[in-house]
């Protein structure tokens, strides 16, 4: 689930306020990341391959 990745693991829990284009933009990147992070696997077994 992305949300949990991005809340316990990444641990942003609350947000601050900082302006909306920041708090997008962090939030933005913080699921790109958990993105990648839920996708590792799949993505190292394809890097390990032989081509």
């Amino acid at each position: 689930h992305p949300f949990h990745v991005v809340k316990n693991l990444f641990g942003h829990r609350r947000t601050r306020y900082r302006g909306l284009f920041k708090n997008e933009a962090q939030l933005f990147t913080l699921f790109g990341l958990g993105n990648l992070f839920r996708a590792r696997r799949t993505l190292l077994a394809q890097g390990a391959r032989p081509s």
